[in-house]
């Protein structure tokens, strides 16, 4: 049976206990912030609204936009943690936080939300669909490169032009990190559904540039869960590329 070059990152990045402390982590800062007394009202956001005045804001119009936003951050890392783990079901409840994250990040003032989330929905969708046909880990080709350039300028494209069309903010500085993080997933997801084993180095840079934009939208709840990735990217990046598929291991086990 082949042995697992670094047995101790593998069980970090199949570790059920690490999967809890994101989450807790993550809804234990914006619980402690008070993120959940934030809401969309009127065409603005407000903060401090009373936890026990939510329900009449929420009838007359108002969107939870703090309650989304901190189940979609805690949701959204059990995605990236299962994905890293080579469970498809990451890729299921991606797509289903793709839908509730494109709605945040429109109402944080990113227009071109409208036209960027829905290739992001497409490509999880296909994420499940290569992964359910036995989609086995790869070395990056040619391929790797032309994903993670195209996904680069795709980014740029549909960022400024979703702001063109839609306005919404529009300083230099919020569209390029937004189209710089954009078009880092675009080419990180993609490569995902393929398997390639660089891909958590994608995420390693997408993770760096997101906490410069959850910065500029005061999300919290992104500030806390992008620490977190960054060490969940570095470490799943070593199990792939050094531990290799968890399929093979499965088959050494049983041989």
């Amino acid at each position: 049976m082949d042995k697992l070059r670094f047995p101790f990152i593998r069980k970090l990045v199949h570790s059920s206990s690490l999967d809890l402390l994101g989450a807790a982590l993550i809804f234990s800062v914006c619980l402690f912030r008070s993120f959940h007394e934030t809401i969309y009202y009127q065409g603005e956001i407000q903060f401090g609204i009373p936890i026990q005045e939510l329900w009449s804001y929420v009838m007359k119009g108002a969107f939870p936009l703090g309650i989304f936003s901190t189940v979609g951050a805690v949701f959204s890392l059990l995605s990236t943690r299962l994905i890293g783990k080579q469970n498809n079901i990451g890729n299921v409840i991606g797509v289903l936080t793709t839908v509730n994250s494109g709605v945040i990040d429109f109402m944080f003032g990113n227009a071109s939300a409208i036209i960027t989330y829905p290739l992001s929905f497409f490509i999880m969708t296909f994420a499940v669909s290569k992964w359910k046909g036995g989609e086995e880990l790869k070395s990056r080709d040619w391929r790797y490169y032309l994903i993670i350039g195209s996904g680069m300028l795709l980014g740029f494209i549909l960022v400024y032009l979703g702001a063109y069309l839609f306005g919404g903010r529009t300083d230099t500085v919020f569209l390029n990190v937004v189209a710089i993080t954009f078009g880092l997933s675009i080419g990180a997801n993609i490569c995902s559904a393929l398997k390639y084993e660089e891909t958590w180095l994608s995420w390693i840079v997408y993770n760096i540039v997101q906490l410069t934009k959850a910065i500029l939208q005061l999300n919290l709840a992104n500030v806390v869960k992008y620490i977190f990735y960054l060490f969940n990217a570095a470490i799943t990046l070593v199990d792939w590329l050094s531990n290799g598929d968890v399929k093979n291991e499965m088959q050494a086990v049983k041989s």
